[in-house]
């Protein structure tokens, strides 16, 4: 086997599992080898926050792969973490010394979560992002104990929802104006903080944390205003950032995630990049943007793998309009486009008083946006509207 043979995926979430499948349907037969930072085989996040975290779910349903990964015939290496990338050698550095010599390398090292000063000292708190930190906040998750989430984006209220259902008392605490501002705007934001008023759960917003309380195990928290809340486990989600700082002196443009074209490509040779860790130029927007959603990372992993395959310009530039889905309670609230800086909102197919309804957001005369609930199909079709630069008037008579 030589050298220039062997595909590097480093990675092995989901974008670079299906980047795999995907250079295996294309034909490649030569020797690929997956650095996988955790003791996992790739698993699906997304029921973290939720089924999983409500016990619904076990281990093996979590697997991204339910026939088995052998017919892959991938070099899986666990617990295994990239130091550095050598580009002018062709090489990874790893934390022990060794390195290992690709052809390609397909970068796929997603994001890891931040947080917050002095939590991570404390037993109690909590990040929610692999499947290791999920088993340990379901552990501490028990019926009649008090939670308290600092962030009310999509983890943030996910785990709140779950809790609440689980039985516990929640508290959620939002430094912006309303839950899930950046997702779904403030007046829908404002509709989901009652939905989960409806449920017990209690959103402060416009609140800060200005420190912890415990010395051993967490207790509570003090707001910035002083106003102190006890609590017995803590969950930070607060957001992630993207885990490239193992490339940082590759010579890769890095800048909120590595920098690719429409089609995954970077500026060293022979080296892709796809999902949260990365930044691809999207021609609907006219910009590089990072998506951290679950469809975009598949989306990307595809037109990556056949780039780095030898596509090079024969690959079709990914035009990419964002898709999202979470499951709140008995909301489940699916969201393309981007809703951030719209200046109009209609709501049709129901009412936000209903229990299904969808909702289109313009931004400069353009359809930029459409949230829906329970209503998949014209969710979808918005989505093509988006990618086609209909006009605002134009979705709302498509939808009247």
């Amino acid at each position: 086997m030589k050298v220039s043979e062997r595909i590097v995926v480093v990675g092995g979430s989901l974008a670079g599992l299906r980047a795999m499948e995907a250079m295996r349907a294309l034909g490649h037969r030569g020797e690929i080898v997956a650095i996988c930072g955790e003791d996992e085989m790739p698993y699906d996040r997304p029921p973290l926050s939720k089924q999983f975290l409500k016990a619904g779910w076990d281990d093996d349903r979590l697997s991204l792969r339910r026939s088995g990964f052998q017919e892959l015939d991938v070099d899986w290496r666990l617990g295994c973490h990239a130091r550095s990338l050598d580009a002018g050698a062709r090489e990874i550095g790893f934390p022990d010394g060794s390195r290992l010599a690709y052809g390609g390398l397909l970068i796929a090292t997603g994001s890891t979560p931040r947080r917050l000063p002095g939590a991570s000292a404390l037993k109690g708190t909590h990040v929610l992002r692999s499947l290791a930190e999920a088993r340990a906040l379901r552990e501490d998750l028990q019926p009649g104990s008090r939670l308290l989430v600092i962030g009310a984006g999509f983890i943030g209220m996910e785990v709140a929802a779950s809790a609440r259902e689980l039985g516990l008392e929640v508290t959620v605490i939002e430094s912006l104006p309303s839950p899930l501002l950046r997702g779904l705007g403030a007046e829908l934001g404002a509709w989901a903080m009652g939905r989960f008023a409806d449920h017990g759960v209690d959103v402060l917003c416009g609140a800060t944390v200005k420190g912890f309380l415990g010395e051993t195990r967490v207790e509570g928290v003090e707001l910035g205003d002083g106003k102190r809340i006890q609590a017995d486990v803590v969950v930070a989600g607060i957001g992630v950032v993207p885990a490239c700082a193992w490339v940082a002196d590759s010579g890769l443009d890095i800048e909120n995630g590595i920098l690719c074209d429409g089609s995954g490509a970077t500026g060293l040779p022979d080296v892709v990049a796809a999902g949260d860790v990365a930044r691809w130029y999207n021609p609907v927007y006219g910009e590089a943007i990072r998506y951290e959603h679950w469809t975009s990372a598949v989306e990307q992993s595809a037109v990556a793998a056949e780039r780095l395959l030898g596509g090079h310009g024969g690959v079709k530039p990914l035009a990419q309009v964002p898709y999202v889905w979470s499951d709140l309670f008995e909301m489940r609230l699916g969201i393309v486009g981007d809703v951030a800086g719209s200046d109009r909102m209609h709501v049709c197919h129901g009412s936000l008083e209903g229990d299904k309804f969808l909702s289109l957001f313009g931004r400069d005369g353009k359809l930029c946006a459409a949230v829906g609930m329970k209503r998949p199909r014209p969710l979808n079709a918005c989505r093509t509207l988006i990618s086609q630069g209909a006009s605002f008037e134009d979705a709302v008579s498509a939808n009247a």
